[in-house]
């Protein structure tokens, strides 16, 4: 598998595509501004100032439209190239009864355009969409709920049960993307309910395991013991994480010991024994690899290989980020892999706070923007060329 050809992988963008995409990761690699940009929403995002300019950068890069429909063009030119559409509607941090009720309309809309669009595979939510975080926080430390905060979780079970019951009647299945650690234990519960209820006959409904955690191969084992026992089947995403330096300064703030891997070699290393394990127990477990790594991209093109599974297995799916190492996305699609962009979408006003913490999570990952810039710059070197 070759990740440099680069005619291959920006064989969709055109000239003024490229340059665009050159000066976004060049100013996403300056970290300093990437740190303040919060604040300076804040200051700016009132007055509606920032929207165009965010539209016709960030926004265009990273995002398909503000609407499922605006989708459209996104999801047909990456169907072009083989690769397959994952819609995020990725509104984060507005937490009211009402938002919940309307986000749930947002992921069958979803499902109801998955269900009739062979290029979307799956359907993908953050159950902090349908929920208070700080109710799921009480939950996850076991802390006794009063009667209102009983009737108000159980509106976000049945909002989630809602969701996931529409995917296994429409057959789409759904990841349940991964939180912060305090709320986790939470997540994973329900996950594990929904898998238990809805799993039974082959996999709808997908956890998401954040390997930059220590204890997540236990988590792994855990559950694979729970399924085998119960007799259902395993969804698993993996991911390497999201919310490194919040996790690590809360830990360090509150005084308890910190779930994140010591060393970013770690994280590595139980990512490929995550795969390992995938494949090893793949007639119980289906899973998609959500990655931008080179290295552990190319140990599960070898591990499919050595078990002799075909490259077209639906029970394996590699996936990243629309805007995002398109170098492994379309030189694997090319190929014949299962591949899937996240393609998130939303009202450019509610889905800036995502695209900021999707920048700072870049600086974070030693080497991604150098890796970006560099591939852009050979490619267009490439075409200045002929």
């Amino acid at each position: 598998m070759d990740f440099n050809n680069t005619e291959i992988a920006f064989s969709g963008k055109s000239n003024t595509d490229l340059k665009r995409s050159y000066w976004l990761f060049k100013i996403i690699g300056w970290n300093w501004l990437i740190k303040i940009s919060p604040v300076l929403l804040k200051i700016f995002m009132p007055l509606w100032i920032p929207i165009p300019i965010i539209k016709g950068t960030i926004f265009k890069q990273f995002c398909g439209g503000e609407s499922i429909d605006e989708c459209e063009r996104t999801i047909n030119q990456l169907s072009t190239q083989n690769v397959k559409t994952i819609l995020d509607y990725s509104v984060e941090g507005i937490e009211k009864e009402s938002v919940f009720d309307e986000n749930v309309i947002e992921a069958l809309a979803a499902i109801e355009k998955a269900k009739n669009n062979n290029n979307i595979p799956f359907s993908v939510f953050k159950p902090t969409g349908f929920g208070r975080f700080k109710l799921l926080q009480k939950v996850n430390s076991k802390q006794s709920l009063t009667e209102t905060e009983k009737e108000e979780y159980k509106r976000i079970l049945d909002r989630i049960d809602k969701i996931c019951s529409a995917g296994k009647s429409t057959n789409t299945p759904i990841f349940i993307d991964a939180e912060e650690s305090w709320i986790q234990d939470a997540i994973d519960e329900i996950a594990l309910n929904m898998m238990r209820k809805y799993n039974m006959e082959n996999v709808i409904i997908y956890n998401t395991a954040q390997m930059y955690r220590w204890d997540r191969m236990a988590y792994l084992n855990e559950i694979k013991t729970i399924a085998e026992n119960e007799n259902f089947y395993l969804g698993i995403k993996l991911v390497r994480g999201a919310y490194i330096e919040k996790e690590r300064a809360r830990a360090e703030k509150k005084g308890y010991k910190d779930p994140m891997q010591k060393t970013k070699e770690n994280t590595d290393k139980d990512f490929n024994l995550a795969l390992q394990f995938c494949i090893e127990n793949i007639d119980k477990i289906s899973f998609c690899c959500a990655s931008h790594n080179e290295k552990s991209t190319l140990l599960l093109i070898k591990l499919m290989e050595k078990h002799n599974i075909s490259l077209t297995d639906k029970r394996i799916y590699f996936s990243q980020l629309l805007g995002m190492s398109d170098h492994i996305s379309m030189n694997m699609s090319k190929k014949g892999y299962n591949i899937a962009k996240y393609v998130p979408y939303g009202p450019v006003k509610d889905v800036t706070p995502y695209l900021i913490r999707r920048a700072q999570e870049n600086t974070s990952v030693a080497g991604q923007t150098g890796r970006e810039l560099s591939l852009i710059l050979t490619e267009q070197a490439r075409r200045k060329s002929l």
